[in-house]
């Protein structure tokens, strides 16, 4: 499938993006990167700034494709897309998905739950992923880079 067949299945919507846009994106993934890295929050916090870092930057992956999810399994819709804007593996997108329901648990249903080894692990995966999501637009959308 392609980010088209999924726009033609309503799972996405089509939006122009701009370089302010992209940079405040990036912006909170930076923000939510170091913040998740200060002493004394509980790992279920740092699990989570963590997983909101990796989300805005496969949010602006798919913004600068003139996309966004829709509404309906947003998250699930944001993470999936990274095979399709950025080429990320089905491995790492699997990654992130377990991420993502880990953090539905902790996020509404538990606390505590959480390993130390869980939020140093989604820590590197937004880490790398930033990275990642910076050089594809550097690469195919460098006017939306800013500086």
């Amino acid at each position: 499938m392609s980010l088209r067949d999924w726009l033609k299945n309503s799972w996405l919507v089509e939006h122009k993006t701009s370089p302010e846009e992209i940079a405040g994106l990036l912006a909170i993934v930076e923000r939510d990167l170091a913040n998740a890295k200060v002493a004394g929050l509980s790992d279920d916090w740092r699990f989570n700034i963590a997983y909101n870092a990796a989300l805005q930057a496969a949010t602006a992956a798919l913004a600068a494709s003139g996309l966004r999810a829709a509404r309906e399994q947003h998250h699930y819709r944001t993470i999936q897309s990274l095979a399709l804007t950025i080429g990320w593996q089905g491995g790492k997108v699997d990654q992130l998905d377990r991420f993502r329901k880990k953090r539905n648990i902790t996020g509404y249903e538990s606390a505590g739950v959480i390993s130390e080894g869980e939020a140093r692990a989604i820590l590197e995966v937004a880490a790398a992923l930033r990275g990642d999501v910076l050089a594809w637009l550097g690469k195919q959308h460098p006017k939306l880079l800013k500086g």
